[in-house]
């Protein structure tokens, strides 16, 4: 957060000093004219003032409308003119040099009108301006044939191709940049919608249970139902904070973090880790039925030895499959969340295993865990390519015995990921 804030306004601070300092070489360019003008002859230096405060205008001021086309015109009309009608030279030296310094002015237009100009307007006024600096230098010495002019003009028309390459050159680099930025933001909002899928869609169906539980013994015992409802007011005022860091999580992620009174004084929102797993395994225990075991060592030397995204990563592992469990295997008997190093060799690895048994008389509520219709599949899909991203796989699929009773098929369901550690 702090280098894209450090790097937004180092630029805004380059752009606010462009404006002063073409102004200040802009006051100097107009004395420099007049003193040049008698030694170089007008015919020469009139030119070369105007190219150069026309690539000052362009530097200054390219954001206003026209500025662009108007300044390219005034200096290549204004070159044009210089060409045509020049007289030869007063004194050679400071002519030449009054032409040199107009060239220079015409490529600083080149390259400034390629890097910022549209399309179209940038090909127009970058070869007509182009085709008038590889022809200025024949105001001092026509060559003797149309070949060896040709040939001069053709040489120096390089310049006008580099100058031209280098803005075009600078102009994709701001292209690739924007769209760079547009790619992350995208990024960032994808994030935002798998946290909120991860989190959210936990605690939210955990409500949905308890006020399904709640609908049921409502008639028969009344005096269960304040607990329940304490239980869904909990599980509502995680969802709400679930989503508050979430977002502000996304808001420090790209620099866009409040500021002000009161900004500094809370910690800013970090990434949840292993020790929120437990957290998520009590609320779902709390909420439902099944027997839920977790097998994870909580020792805080363990914890600190996990990387922050793996995990963050292995959290939403097991925040998803528990929430996948509520929403389709809601009557399962039993759920084992386990959370254990892996093999050191090849390399060390976190293992990460949600495993529920069969639901109670063999059905899934609302349909197969691993059915790529279904919302869970999306979110798993989401977690594999992570896990991916950090070198690791995720794997689900059926788990235990499958026995058939006519049409239908008991089992039990795993998720499992594999995340390396380094």
């Amino acid at each position: 957060m702090g280098t894209n804030t450090g790097t937004r306004a180092r630029g805004r601070l380059r752009e606010r000093a462009v404006g002063p300092a073409c102004a200040i070489l802009a006051l100097c360019v107009v004395p420099a004219g007049l003193l040049a003008g008698p030694s170089a002859g007008w015919r020469a230096a009139l030119p070369m003032t105007v190219a150069v405060l026309g690539a000052l205008a362009v530097a200054a001021l390219h954001t206003r409308d026209r500025i662009i086309p108007v300044a390219a015109t005034v200096v290549a009309v204004s070159s044009a003119l210089g060409t045509l009608f020049g007289d030869p030279p007063t004194l050679e030296t400071a002519t030449g040099v009054a032409t040199l310094v107009e060239i220079t002015g015409l490529l600083l237009v080149v390259c400034l009108v390629a890097r910022y100009a549209g399309t179209r307007q940038a090909f127009v006024f970058c070869t007509t301006l182009g085709a008038l600096a590889s022809t200025a230098l024949l105001r001092l010495q026509l060559p003797p044939t149309v070949m060896e002019a040709a040939a001069q003009s053709s040489f120096f028309a390089l310049g006008a191709i580099a100058a031209a390459a280098t803005g075009g050159g600078l102009r994709t680099l701001e292209t690739r940049r924007i769209r760079a930025v547009h790619e992350a933001r995208r990024s960032q909002r994808l994030q935002l919608a798998g946290d909120l899928h991860d989190f959210v869609a936990h605690d939210v169906s955990g409500i949905v249970v308890l006020a399904q539980a709640a609908q049921v013994i409502g008639a028969d015992r009344p005096e269960e139902i304040l607990p329940l409802l304490q239980q869904i007011e909990a599980s509502g005022l995680q969802a709400l904070g679930s989503m508050d860091r979430t977002v502000h999580m996304l808001r420090s992620s790209d620099g866009t973090s409040p500021t002000g009174r009161g900004a500094t004084d809370a910690p800013p929102p970090v990434a949840y880790g292993l020790e929120d797993i437990v957290d998520a395994v009590d609320r779902f225990r709390t909420a439902g039925r099944a027997e839920v075991r977790l097998d994870m060592d909580r020792s805080p030397e363990r914890i600190g030895r996990i990387p922050r995204e793996v995990a963050s990563t292995a959290h939403r592992v097991v925040v998803e499959a528990l929430t996948n469990i509520r929403r389709h295997a809601a009557t399962a008997p039993w759920v084992t969340v386990s959370v254990t190093p892996g093999p050191e060799c090849p390399r060390p690895v976190l293992t990460v295993s949600v495993t529920n048994g069969p639901p109670t008389g063999g059905e899934t509520d609302g349909g197969h865990l691993g059915d790529r219709e279904r919302p869970g599949a999306s979110g798993l899909r989401g977690l594999a390519e992570r896990a991916r991203t950090l070198g690791g796989t995720l794997e689900s699929g059926e788990h235990g015995e499958h026995e058939k009773h006519g049409e239908h098929r008991e089992y039990g369901w795993r998720v499992t990921a594999v995340l390396p550690l380094d």
